[in-house]
């Protein structure tokens, strides 16, 4: 394992965002902060566990900025072999929906300084962007019906409450980060 863990103070970016609605804008970590932190996943548009858990990600990203959490999305993949995942399919996917900004780290900089592993893995950071939690949403992302854990909600709800957390590092599920050769 590499990149940011818990107790680690994120790394600042300064992406392209796909859901923009107009002109060509980038977003930075201090923009998508909200009041009690933020939550950074790092998604595409291929991957099969990513399209299976897009609904919750929808939710999630809507109960984190309806409690002050920001919400970005970070497509990392090599666009070149991956063209699903390019910023034209990534602004399409967008335009479907999405609660949230989609940044394109199309040098994969962010990634690997985040230590990005996995499609969908989530980085859930407090207000003085340190992470908190780093890993899966739950243990079923294809498949919602067969989750039996939900260690990503566990970890909003123990920010929110200024609780401890039980877990704070999960292991992705999901497709690698299509790196460039």
């Amino acid at each position: 394992m590499g990149g940011l863990e818990p107790g680690d103070v994120a790394l600042e970016f300064n992406l392209k965002n796909a859901n923009n609605k107009g002109d060509l804008v980038y977003t930075s970590l201090d923009e998508v902060m909200g009041e009690n932190g933020a939550i950074i996943v790092f998604e595409c548009n291929h991957c099969p566990y990513v399209v299976g858990s897009i609904d919750r990600i929808n939710d999630m990203a809507n109960y984190s900025l309806k409690n002050n959490i920001g919400f970005a999305g970070i497509n990392s993949n090599d666009a070149i072999n991956y063209p699903d995942d390019s910023f034209d399919a990534m602004q399409k996917r967008a335009m479907k929906g999405m609660p949230y900004a989609y940044l394109h780290d199309e040098t994969q900089e962010v990634a690997k300084e985040w230590g990005a592993e996995r499609t969908p893995e989530f980085y859930l950071l407090d207000s003085n962007k340190v992470v908190i939690y780093r890993g899966r949403m739950d243990d079923s992302p294809k498949n919602p019906m067969h989750a039996s854990t939900s260690e990503l909600l566990d970890a909003i709800n123990a920010l929110i409450s200024n609780d401890s957390l039980i877990v704070n590092r999960t292991e992705s599920i999901g497709c690698s980060v299509k790196w460039k050769v």
